[in-house]
């Protein structure tokens, strides 16, 4: 069976390479996670975004839309789902996945294949009811809340089913480079730009016309001040927990799964 068309970041994805740039906070701390790893497999591995240097990856991604996106340079990737990854066992040293694990169709599934084909598992996710409590949510676009999107299971449910791993928080700088749908916490601005919206499914994925009109919402609260007054709290914050974490699994990783922060 050949991998599936990848439909959703068929359609959301054009132009995703111009917004959802790495964010380097968050990428040192993929990189030392995959430290002593000198092959990895990057599933779900879209644009490139996170891909660790000096390495040898295979980048595995079922979007044609996404693989088109990939810069000169990059490794080559192949039409593949994290539930059927075209690996022997064992064929790596570890698995890295950003951002993708709520998009599977079953995540223990795709799980299991990271467990079979690599000794360490990198995965990005997040806890969705951290995720959930961004100000745009519950001020402008409620309707993310009742749409029917794939959710992530718990952090810990994740490094629990990779047989046990460290759960750690990635906060969200206040001018975060990955346009990820937190990115304008502290600069709502950015959630004007059409682009923006169109590179993060929960917004993507809203009728238009409900998107518009909370955006225009927006717009004007932010004309008249009232965005700032309501949330003058969050301007001196240089960073906020938006419910991003990160799962380490395998190797020397004890069982269960173990949740700390980052310093």
């Amino acid at each position: 069976m050949g991998p599936a068309p990848g439909p959703a970041y068929d359609r959301i994805g054009v132009g995703y390479s111009r917004v959802r740039r790495p964010e380097p906070s968050w990428q040192r701390a993929i990189d030392a996670a995959l430290a002593g790893c000198a092959t990895v497999a990057n599933v779900g591995a879209g644009a490139g975004s996170y891909e660790p240097a000096g390495r040898t990856v295979a980048a595995l991604e079922p979007s044609a839309v996404m693989v088109a996106q990939r810069p000169a340079g990059a490794a080559p990737a192949a039409r593949a789902v994290a539930e059927a990854l075209p690996l022997v066992d064992g064929a790596l040293d570890a698995a890295l996945v950003v951002l993708s694990l709520h998009h599977w169709s079953d995540w223990r599934a795709g799980l299991a294949e990271l467990r079979r084909t690599s000794r360490h598992q990198v995965i990005v996710t997040f806890d969705d009811d951290e995720h959930a409590g961004l100000w745009l949510i519950d001020e402008y676009l409620p309707g993310i809340m009742d749409l029917d999107l794939n959710l992530p299971p718990s952090p810990t449910a994740v490094a629990e089913a990779l047989g046990g791993g460290v759960v750690t928080t990635l906060p969200v700088p206040h001018d975060c480079a990955d346009g990820i749908l937190w990115a304008g916490w502290r600069r709502p601005e950015r959630y004007l730009d059409p682009a923006v919206l169109a590179a993060a499914s929960s917004t993507a994925a809203l009728p238009a016309a409900e998107r518009d009109q909370g955006i225009e919402r927006l717009r004007a609260d932010l004309a008249s001040g009232a965005w700032h007054r309501r949330h003058a709290d969050l301007l001196d914050q240089e960073e906020i927990d938006g419910g991003f974490r990160l799962v380490v699994a395998g190797g020397s990783d004890d069982s269960g799964g173990r949740e700390e922060t980052t310093p």
